[in-house]
């Protein structure tokens, strides 16, 4: 059942992500509490936050955090 979670969890991020601006902002990495675990800015949203996801990170984390990502705002 834990692989059917995961792949939800993955679809729901890449539909985040589909839909960021290019534009400037600033960015926020979720636990699965809701606690902030990780605040960055970037020149171009979409592509930053896509990088996090397009390489191999261990359970979807951003590459300063030991916890993994479970949303993004």
């Amino acid at each position: 059942m834990e692989k059917k979670e995961e792949i939800s969890t993955n679809e729901y991020l890449r539909g985040i992500v589909l839909n960021l601006p290019e534009s400037p902002g600033i960015y926020q990495y979720l636990n699965a509490e809701g606690t902030i675990i990780y605040v960055g800015k970037a020149k171009n949203l979409k592509r930053r936050v896509s990088s996090y996801f397009n390489r191999e990170h261990p359970n979807g984390k951003p590459p300063v955090s030991s916890t993994p990502c479970s949303d993004t705002s």
